[in-house]
C-alpha cells in the first residue's frame, strides 16, 4: 500500500448536487440522507493508476446502491494535503490514508472525527468483526477516529530453488534463520557478497525495526504511553540478533552490497533477481512478482520468531489503510454511510482485496469463497488471523518515533552505539521528549 505516488487523478461517479448538513455537534450526530436528498461526497485517497481504478469500481458499487449519493473521487492525496485541507476549512468528506502512524495525531487533535457514536448508533458489531490488532491501530485513547480499509501483513519470502539446493527448509526461529542465511550466502573471490541469504539491515527494503519487533514479542510503549525500548527485553534481543548477523557479513560489506541492488518496487528487486535468497515483505509483493517475474519459483511463510518465544510463530506485524471523516466535512452523515460500506461490507472488501491484493480486514471477508486466493497469498491471510498478530501503536508524535528507531538501528548496526543498554535508554528519552513536544 505504501508506495510512491505518481500522477494526480480525479473522477466524478455520475452526477448530483449537494445537500445534507454535517458534523458531530455535541452528542448529536448526522443521520444518513433521505432517499430524496441529493448529496455529493468528496473522497480523497492516495490511490493512483491501477489501484485508483480498482478503488473507483467499489465507489461505483456504492453509488449503485445509493443513487442519491454522488462521489467525487480524487487520488494522489497524501496526509500533508489532507491536513492542509482541514486547516484551510476545505476538507473532503471522506479521507483515506496509508499512514497509520498518523492516527494518534488525527485523534488527539480532532482533525478526524470520532466515529464511535456512529458505530454505536448503527449497532455495527464492529468489535466482533475485525481482529484486535487492527482495531488497535484505528483507535487512540478513548477515540476511534478511523476504520480499517484493507491491511498489510508481513511474512517471509524465500527462493525455493536456492533453499532446495542447500537442503534448507523455511526457518521458523531466528537461530534457524541465521543458520540458513549463512548457508545461502555466496561470496565473490574478494570476499564481497554475491548472494545474501538474508539482509539484516534496518534500512533494507521492508526490513524495518517496527515490523520485526512483534517477532521478538517486543512492545513499543508502556501502559502509560511512554517508550518501552529500554524496558522490554524483546528490543534488546532483536537488535542483538541483527548485530550478530550483520557482523558476520561485515557492516561495510553489507552496505556496499545493498547499495548496488535494484529498487524495492522495480523489476530488478534483489529477491526477484536471485541476489537475496530470503526477505521480509508484505502480501502485496505477490502481485509485483506475478507482474514482474512470473516464473520465479518462490514460497511464502510466516517470519521466524525469537527463540525465546517459539509459540509466537505464525503471527507477525500488520498495518494498512485507514479511512475517516475529517473535521469540517460538509456531509458527515452521508460520509459515514460510505465509510461503513468500505470497511464492513463483505462484498466491497473482497472486491478491493482481489483488486489491490491486500488483506481484507473483516473476518467474514477473509473467509469469503469469492476471495481470490493462491498458496503464496494464503500465507498472509493466515498471519492476519493468527492470535499473535500485532499492529503499530498510536502516538501523538506520528511517524517521528519510527524514524527515531530506524536511525538508532542504523547507528547500532554500524558500530556507532558502543553500549546497547545505554543506547536504548537514551532512545526512550528521545522518543518521550518528541512525544511531549507533539502534545501527549
Amino acid at each position: 500500500m505504501k508506495r510512491v505516488l505518481t500522477a494526480a487523478l480525479a473522477v466524478a461517479v455520475l452526477a448530483g448536487v449537494s445537500g445534507c448538513a454535517a458534523a458531530v455537534r455535541g452528542n448529536r450526530i448526522d443521520g444518513p440522507p433521505g432517499p430524496d436528498d441529493k448529496v455529493t461526497l468528496r473522497v480523497w485517497s492516495p490511490f493512483t493508476e491501477r489501484e485508483y481504478d480498482e478503488f473507483a469500481k467499489v465507489l461505483n458499487d456504492f453509488h449503485a446502491q445509493h443513487p442519491n449519493i454522488t462521489i467525487e473521487s480524487v487520488g494522489n492525496q497524501d496526509d500533508d494535503k489532507i491536513t492542509q485541507s482541514i486547516r484551510g476549512n476545505n476538507a473532503p468528506d471522506v479521507a483515506v490514508s496509508w499512514s497509520t502512524e498518523q492516527l494518534g495525531q488525527y485523534c488527539a487533535t480532532g482533525s478526524w472525527q470520532d466515529l464511535t457514536p456512529y458505530l454505536r448508533r448503527d449497532d455495527t458489531g464492529f468489535e466482533n468483526k475485525i481482529p484486535d490488532a487492527v482495531q488497535t491501530y484505528t483507535r487512540f485513547e478513548n477515540k476511534r477516529c478511523a476504520m480499517p480499509l484493507l491491511a498489510d501483513t508481513y511474512g517471509l519470502y524465500y527462493n525455493k530453488d536456492l533453499l532446495a539446493a542447500k537442503g534448507i527448509q523455511p526457518p521458523k526461529t531466528m537461530a534457524e534463520l541465521t543458520e540458513a542465511a549463512k548457508k545461502l550466502t555466496v561470496r565473490n573471490p574478494d570476499g564481497s557478497i554475491k548472494v545474501a541469504g538474508f539482509v539484516p539491515l534496518t534500512n533494507f527494503y521492508n526490513q524495518r525495526a517496527y515490523i520485526m519487533a512483534p517477532l521478538f514479542n517486543a512492545t513499543s510503549t508502556t501502559p502509560d504511553g511512554r517508550s518501552a525500548m529500554g524496558i522490554d527485553p524483546g528490543w534488546k534481543d532483536m537488535f542483538t540478533w541483527q548485530k550478530e548477523l550483520t557482523d558476520w557479513y561485515g557492516y561495510d560489506n553489507l552496505a556496499r552490497f545493498t547499495a548496488g541492488l535494484g529498487q524495492q518496487y522495480s523489476g530488478d528487486n534483489a529477491f526477484l533477481t536471485g541476489q537475496v535468497a530470503m526477505m521480509s515483505d508484505g502480501e502485496y509483493r505477490t502481485a509485483f512478482i506475478k507482474d514482474q517475474k512470473p516464473d520465479l519459483n518462490y514460497g511464502t511463510a510466516p517470519m521466524p520468531v525469537s527463540d525465546r518465544y517459539p509459540d509466537r510463530f505464525g503471527g507477525g506485524y500488520a498495518t494498512g489503510t485507514i479511512v475517516g471523516i475529517p473535521k469540517g466535512a460538509k456531509h458527515a452523515g452521508a460520509a459515514f454511510e460510505l465509510v461503513k460500506y468500505l470497511t464492513l461490507d463483505t462484498g466491497a472488501l473482497v472486491k478491493l482485496g482481489n483488486g489491490l491484493r491486500n488483506v481484507p480486514t473483516t473476518k467474514e471477508a477473509l473467509d469469503s469463497k469469492d476471495l481470490d486466493v493462491d498458496a503464496q497469498y494464503q500465507t498472509f491471510l493466515d498471519i492476519f488471523k493468527n492470535k499473535n498478530l500485532a499492529g503499530p501503536p498510536a502516538t501523538t508524535n506520528g511517524s517521528d518515533w519510527i524514524k527515531t528507531v530506524q536511525d538508532f538501528g542504523a547507528s547500532w548496526l554500524s558500530g556507532k552505539v558502543p553500549d546497547l543498554d545505554d543506547g536504548l535508554k537514551k532512545l526512550d528519552k528521545q522518543i518521550d521528549d518528541s512525544a511531549s513536544i507533539g502534545g501527549r
